[in-house]
């Protein structure tokens, strides 16, 4: 992956295990999501907006297992 600016990884802040995903927000038009126990591992890439139409719905309890 190319990228100008490094990517700026951050877990929830209601992560308490320290074993969740990490997302990196800061770099234009894309959202990088990863596993933060394994960081060097494949990395999914979203478009901004349909990601946080993802985020919207899990806050709301409107996703669900």
């Amino acid at each position: 992956m190319d990228v100008s600016t490094a990517p700026n990884w951050r877990k929830s802040t209601r992560s308490d295990s320290g074993t969740c995903v990490e997302v990196a927000d800061n770099l234009p038009g894309r959202v990088l999501v990863r596993d933060s126990k394994d960081p060097q591992g494949p990395v999914l890439t979203f478009n901004p907006q349909p990601w946080r139409g993802f985020v919207a719905l899990t806050r709301h309890g409107q996703l669900s297992s």
